[in-house]
């Protein structure tokens, strides 16, 4: 069975704690403030244990079991500490690295592993991923120091993928129309997908429709399922779990989420993007009273994930179910969501 690792975040800044403390409440094991551990579940703190500079004297106590030790790793001796408090029961040990960052990782991770719970500290989502995977076990998490909202978000996909889902529903069709002809933008990614999955596209960023990857067979074309025929370049797709872009702005190596419709979410980069004109449709689709659109290619290969399957969008009619996902309230600036700004989009 696969290790679940733990996402730690510490906070540093005061005018940063309403953000990053909300979204640690919501992804992670703990927060850190003032050299405290904050320790949740569901989202409320429900241990606060000090943190210890990690020394010989403070390992003379009689019982340190229940005990949390922070050091930096800065030469064998260091690290000799480190493996004195595990074989002494520490609970955990929280470690950074002075200068080399994998081989004093990799040493801890093969002395101390079982022993102590080894929390490695870093400052993005890479480092979070080397820690996570040196020696193919891994520390048991890692210690976050980032006031950036988006970072920690991108750790959390490395830390625990599993956890970023996004909140899907299912709307009705009300209306399709063919339109004329006009610029359509198709998403060839590194990745493949499979059924169910693609990308979320909307006309209004407040409600993006769930657009299926190519990976149907059909008697006259291949299925690409490395691509997602998103639809005009003027619609909304998710830049990241926050931000909203227009897919005419995304070029070869930016990052795309992939969604399935249970919510599921994950990374790829994009491989190449193709802008041609071809003929439209307008789809308008009611969900929780609110009139929600998008425009796709009006071709059978594109098709709209449905509850249990997908539908061609040259066969949607009213009363038809969809997948979608209501975004954000409020408006948005430069595609980052602004709930408090009154914004009619049509």
């Amino acid at each position: 069975m696969k290790q679940l690792k733990e996402l730690w975040t510490e906070i540093e800044k005061d005018d940063e704690i309403g953000t990053i403390n909300q979204i640690a409440r919501e992804y992670c094991e703990a927060f850190v403030k003032d050299n405290v551990v904050h320790f949740l579940k569901n989202e409320e703190v429900i241990e606060e244990v000090d943190i210890i500079n990690l020394t010989n004297k403070s390992l003379s106590d009689e019982n340190i079991t229940e005990k949390i030790f922070r050091i930096c790793i800065q030469d064998k001796e260091s690290e000799d500490l480190t493996v004195k408090a595990a074989e002494l029961g520490a609970n955990y040990l929280i470690i950074s690295c002075a200068n080399w960052r994998v081989i004093p990782i990799e040493n801890l991770i093969a002395r101390v592993k079982g022993k102590s719970k080894l929390i490695a500290e870093v400052t993005n989502a890479e480092e979070a991923k080397t820690a996570l995977e040196t020696l193919e076990l891994g520390t048991d998490g890692v210690l976050l120091k980032t006031s950036d909202p988006d970072e920690i978000l991108k750790t959390v996909a490395v830390a625990k993928p599993e956890a970023l889902k996004l909140e899907m529903a299912i709307a009705k069709i009300v209306t399709t129309k063919p339109i004329s002809n006009g610029a359509r933008v198709c998403v060839d990614t590194c990745d493949t997908m499979k059924q169910g999955e693609g990308m979320l596209v909307g006309s209004q960023s407040a409600g993006l429709f769930l657009v299926e990857a190519e990976v149907h067979e059909n008697p006259y074309v291949a299925s690409r399922p490395f691509r997602v025929n998103a639809g005009s370049l003027s619609m909304y797709t998710l830049g990241n779990l926050q931000t909203t872009r227009y897919l005419q702005e995304f070029k070869a190596g930016d990052e795309v989420v992939i969604v399935n419709r249970e919510g599921k979410t994950r990374k790829t980069n994009v491989g190449r993007i193709k802008i041609e004109i071809r003929p439209l449709i307008l789809l308008e689709a009611q969900v929780e009273g609110k009139l929600i659109k998008t425009i796709l290619q009006n071709a059978e290969t594109i098709r709209l994930v449905t509850p249990k399957a997908s539908k061609p969008v040259t066969e949607l009619k009213p009363g038809d179910e969809v997948i979608v996902h209501l975004a954000a309230k409020g408006g948005r600036h430069f595609g980052i969501s602004v709930p408090e700004e009154t914004v009619i989009e049509k």
